[in-house]
């Protein structure tokens, strides 16, 4: 020991610390512990004459010195420093046998491992060899089969005929997720149509698998059907298609059904079915996520092998882009796995033309979508999900029309809009007029669905409470309508719990207008029509609500627009300009106004 180092400190060779030590000042060395090394050594000497038991004394040694040590931790101590090599600490026949059964039972695990994997490996050969050269009801073969299976075998389906191989890329991304819930989109020709065709074909050899694809409209299914003619028959012989039910039965029993959703009403046909599968080929067309959410409740089997799935493909745009964007693209990132509100696992998985060899290859698809308008353009070429196709209010900028919430002046004249649902959404809005300017400015916003009118007014009332008085307003002429029940309207609990509330102008071609004129930037540098940032669905809706394809004055009502009716039917009830304390000076004007200008009486 050299004559800087105390006796009994000993070099630090691991991060570890050994029982009976600690660090010291000495940088690289540690200092005994002298009670605990006391103590070790006599525990020690007790294992070695037999006294106790390694587990004893462990417990022990805790004991006395409030430091924690493991009877393995102990075994290891007395064999590396207390038992010389000649003198090696001897265990009880009992202890013996136990660790040597121990070592026994490692060695037949690894044993039975090895087994099971070389079964599985020749039995997962024997079914790729039987799915490329026998006829089979079940001729799919999977990546994780392929990767398994020795050369020779994949050699023997290189030269089978293999009907159908996806591209790699987002198209083997989507038919190998695992996630309940995936949308598969972004620009045209990235094999989308293709891969929802195959993907149900995944549980086909099973006689309780039943699929369920669908499009908005018949006529959009028919090229559909043609390539499951070339394909189904192909992949699983026997197949026989019942072109009145536009149904597939398989020689399993299991089946695949084409459907269309024309109506939200028309979701009610499958009222009481059960699918395993369900997808829609281009589910923006869809206006609201009601269908779709309905479907869901259709999704259940009675095979535990069978895995239940909800697949959709969508290019960007449509009077669904909103909900879509909402439900799949906005709440992750693209290919990462995320779990939604209603508890489904979702993924969305980005398509571009590239990913499709056959479309890209040669250019000329690719020429053809390049001579588009701009946002077709950017929507069905580079799968862009920000920008809208035909929007209404083209003039709506956020630069301009969203702005931060700021204190609001007591003296300011506020008003309210209300358009009332159920089994989709209510939507109160408030607004404050800027008497300096006569901006109308929306700073608060309510959108709930499944809201009675009593329980919509309890919320009003409470959010109210941050006003200094209540606040008058317009409510939608529907709610106050007597809908073959005798109970109050909508309209008459709003007005029992203390709401000052008229019927609203409900001209949609003139409050259309109306915005459109409120969306103007005027001389000033500043529109007509502010909107605080904390109202994101009004915001959301003037940015991306689309034009009519009926009425090119009007909005499409199938659209999500429930926002932007509450603040038509607010614009349309011409909200005071005045402050309110400028009307009262004006009622005592009126009511001290002498009589005799002359005499002031």
């Amino acid at each position: 020991m050299s004559d800087n180092i105390p006796e009994g400190y000993i070099k630090k060779k691991s991060v570890t610390v050994p029982f009976g030590y600690k660090l010291s000042h000495i940088q690289g060395y540690l200092e005994p512990i002298e009670h605990e090394l006391k103590v070790l050594k006599k525990y020690i000497n007790s294992v070695v004459n037999e006294e106790y038991s390694l587990r004893k004394a462990a417990e022990l040694i805790v004991e006395e010195t409030g430091r924690k040590i493991t009877h393995v931790g102990l075994s290891k101590i007395i064999k590396n420093t207390y038992i010389p090599p000649n003198n090696k600490y001897q265990y009880s026949k009992e202890t013996k046998r136990k660790q040597k059964l121990a070592r026994e039972q490692k060695e037949l695990i690894k044993a039975k491992k090895k087994i099971a994997y070389k079964e599985s490996k020749l039995k997962t050969e024997q079914k790729v060899i039987k799915k490329a050269t026998e006829k089979t009801t079940d001729n799919i073969v999977t990546t994780k089969e392929l990767e398994q299976v020795a050369p020779s075998i994949q050699e023997v389906l290189r030269d089978s005929k293999v009907i159908f191989h996806p591209n790699e890329g987002p198209q083997t991304d989507f038919l190998a997720a695992s996630e309940k819930d995936v949308l598969y989109g972004g620009a045209a020709g990235g094999g989308k149509s293709y891969a929802m065709l195959v993907d149900p074909l995944r549980y086909a050899h099973k006689k309780a698998h039943r699929a369920l694809i669908l499009r908005r409209s018949m006529p959009e299914l028919r090229e559909m059907i043609d390539k499951s003619r070339e394909l189904y028959p192909q992949a699983f012989p026997g197949a026989k298609f019942k072109e009145v039910e536009k149904l597939w039965n398989f020689p399993s029993g299991a089946k695949v059904e084409f459907g269309f959703l024309e109506r939200d009403a028309d979701v009610y046909r499958y009222q009481g079915q059960a699918y395993s599968w369900i997808g829609f080929d281009e589910i923006t067309h869809l206006p609201t996520e009601f269908s779709w959410n309905y479907l869901a409740s259709r999704l259940r089997t009675t095979d535990p092998e069978i895995q239940t799935y909800l697949r959709c493909t969508a290019n960007p745009g449509g009077v669904g882009s909103t909900w879509v964007k909402r439900r799949y693209i906005e709440p992750n990132e693209h290919n990462k796995s995320f779990q939604g509100t209603d508890g489904l696992t979702r993924k969305f998985i980005p398509a571009k033309l590239a990913d499709n060899p056959y479309l890209s290859e040669d250019g000329v698809y690719e020429q053809m979508l390049k001579s588009l308008p701009a946002t077709q353009r950017q929507q069905l070429l580079e799968g862009n999900w920000d920008v809208a196709e035909g929007a209404a209010f083209t003039e709506f900028d956020p630069l301009a029309h969203v702005i931060p919430p700021f204190a609001l002046p007591v003296h300011w004249e506020r008003v309210k809009g209300i358009d009332y649902g159920y089994a989709s959404e209510s939507c109160c809005l408030w607004g404050i007029m800027d008497i300096n300017d006569n901006t109308l400015i929306i700073y608060r916003e309510l959108y709930k669905k499944g809201l009675t009118g009593e329980e919509l007014g309890t919320i009003i009332t409470d959010m109210e409470t941050e006003d200094p008085f209540s606040v008058n307003g317009v409510l939608d002429t529907a709610a106050w309508a007597n809908t073959g029940t005798t109970g109050p309207t909508v309209g008459e609990s709003l007005v029992r719990a203390g709401h000052k509330l008229r019927r609203a102008d409900k001209n949609r071609i003139q409050g259309k207008i109306q915005i459109h004129e409120y969306l103007k930037i005027r001389e000033n540098g500043r529109p007509k029509l502010q909107i605080f940032n904390t109202c994101p669905n009004l915001i959301r809706e003037l940015q991306s609500i689309p034009l009519s394809k009926t009425n090119p004055e009007d909005v499409d009502t199938h659209a999500s627009d429930h926002a932007y009716d509450a603040l038509r039917y607010m614009i349309m009830s011409r909200p005071r300009m005045e402050s309110p304390l400028e009307r009262i000076r004006g009622l005592k004007r009126e009511m001290y106004r002498p009589v005799d200008s002359t005499f002031g009486y």
